[in-house]
């Protein structure tokens, strides 16, 4: 893994570039991930349990439910102006790996590897792990109605879970994506049941307390820090908006279907995001809303009857396409940092035959069934959550920067400055709150972040590595490549594919003009 002067002094690869590259006959990423399934991976990637269970966050700092409905919504817009922002870069930088690939373009090497660093040691592995034993419980909970499902049980219905979607997604890019489109419709449709529901509420004269007299009547004193917190709620909600970027290269035709899919998917979950809310309140009081652990549920025994138990089935079956899109886009972001040096080399090979990058999606599956073994993981995300949300304005940041340094690189998409400006001012309000509400919180983050930096000079920067060194690292990937059948890609897209080529392996070199098939 090298990350030397040569590299660290490129500059970025314009989009008129890459899309004038020739198509090669050897094994290559297939184009595979149309309109429909680019907006099933945005909307299921936000989309996850929450909405479902436990969409109290926002509701109890907002301290009204006007105010509540007001967050979503301001939120919402939020989310779609940064991810105008993405649009912008994702088309500029035509890189599979998202905000990683940008602001290691844009800012540098070590910059890059630190956001690489905090996905691959904690954010990817606990929020999957986390997604994963939600699925788990929801399956187990009608078998254990007088008591909690056992942990062990929970923890082992989680792992053949990702055991599942791991396999799949190795097995075909076509069928993970068909998964995904699937129960993305799903969860739709449960969230359009809601909100139909609550219509026929409404319909009943049951909207008590959206009438604006009793929504703005707070159940607690209204309070500014409480209010701020209630937007970083709601900016955890509406997590996952970025994660089509990380699989630009294998969206067909990406420069219209990148931004088309975000134009669709973000205004689509806001919709849905504030009617659910509004339908919730026309079933429960706030004080029943925030007394449930599972809102879904409570309204469906409130107003579903015998069929109540489509919520509980709708929460496991959107948890499952959770776990899934999130395995899709997490191992595409290792496999671009192993293909820019900042990863072993073996994690950016795929398939010889089913073009899948079977080591990043196996080294994915690994980290996160770790995750599982461990009882710390709801602490690491609290940890790691603000190192999370900064990159996200660095990003933003960064667009702001490029724009600067190279005013006249090709952008099939140029949006008005105006747009990442508001974004970082309401970035930068949440970060101060964050740092102003919880600082140990916040600096244990930024420690977890900064371990990266040893790691990056030793395993990166540093070229000369003893010769025993980089024997060893070659004869585990060799076995590695025979192991999963994998080889380096013939045609990357990317920076770092040359000095990835110049390292490739003797199987890689033997096998690469086998392949044509991809």
């Amino acid at each position: 893994m090298t990350d030397g002067p040569r590299q660290r002094s490129s500059t970025t690869g314009s989009a008129k570039d890459a899309a004038g590259e020739k198509e090669s006959g050897g094994v290559a990423l297939k184009k595979e991930i149309g309109l429909v399934s680019a907006c099933g991976i945005i909307v299921g990637n936000i989309i996850g349990s929450g909405i479902f269970v436990s969409p109290k966050g926002v509701l109890e700092n907002a301290s009204s439910v006007g105010v509540a409905l007001i967050v979503w919504i301001i939120t919402g817009l939020i989310t779609a102006i940064g991810a105008l922002c993405y649009a912008e870069l994702g088309v500029t930088i035509p890189k599979s790996g998202g905000d990683y690939s940008y602001v290691k373009d844009i800012f540098g090497g070590l910059a890059g590897f630190l956001r690489l660093w905090i996905a691959v040691l904690v954010i990817y592995p606990t929020n999957q792990a986390v997604i994963a034993l939600t699925f788990s419980n929801y399956v187990l909970q009608p078998l254990f109605p007088t008591c909690f499902p056992p942990e062990s049980g929970l923890r082992i219905l989680a792992a053949i879970c990702l055991l599942l979607l791991t396999w799949i997604n190795c097995a075909s890019v076509r069928w993970a994506t068909r998964v995904q489109d699937i129960f993305t419709a799903g969860k739709l449709l449960a969230l359009a049941l809601i909100i139909i529901m609550g219509i026929v509420q409404i319909c009943k004269g049951n909207f008590y307390w959206l009438e604006p007299s009793n929504a703005f009547e707070p159940f607690q004193d209204y309070d500014v820090g409480l209010i701020a917190l209630a937007f970083l709620q709601g900016s955890f909600a509406y997590g996952g908006w970025n994660f089509l970027n990380y699989v630009t290269e294998e969206l067909v035709d990406p420069y219209v279907n990148l931004p088309r899919a975000i134009y669709i998917s973000i205004p689509l979950v806001t919709f849905v995001y504030v009617f659910a809310n509004i339908a919730y309140v026309t079933a429960m009081s706030p004080q029943e809303l925030l007394a449930s652990n599972a809102v879904a549920v409570t309204f469906g025994e409130k107003l579903l009857g015998v069929m109540a138990w489509i919520m509980p089935i709708s929460v496991a079956l959107s948890t499952f396409g959770g776990v899934n899109g999130s395995l899709f886009t997490s191992s595409r972001l290792f496999f671009a940092g192993a293909r820019e040096g900042h990863l072993p080399s073996l994690l950016a090979m795929i398939h010889v035959k089913r073009c899948t990058p079977i080591p990043a999606l196996l080294f994915t599956c690994f980290s996160t069934l770790l995750m599982l073994c461990t009882s710390d993981m709801y602490t690491l995300i609290n940890y790691v959550g603000f190192i999370n949300y900064l990159f996200y304005g660095v990003t933003v940041a960064g667009q702001i920067v490029l724009r600067i340094k190279e005013p006249d690189m090709y952008r099939p998409i140029r949006i008005s400055l105006i747009w990442p400006v508001i974004y970082l001012i309401f970035w930068a309000f949440l970060l101060i709150f964050s740092l102003y509400s919880e600082p140990v919180v916040c600096g244990i983050g930024l420690a977890i972040m900064l371990t990266g930096v040893p790691v990056y000079f030793l395993g990166v920067y540093w070229d000369n590595k003893p010769k025993c060194v980089d024997a060893f690292v070659d004869k585990m990937t060799y076995l590695g490549q025979k192991l999963c059948v994998v080889v380096y890609p013939a045609e990357t897209g990317s920076g770092g594919g040359e000095e990835m080529k110049e390292a490739m392996s003797p199987l890689s070199k033997e096998d690469n003009h086998k392949s044509e098939d991809c």
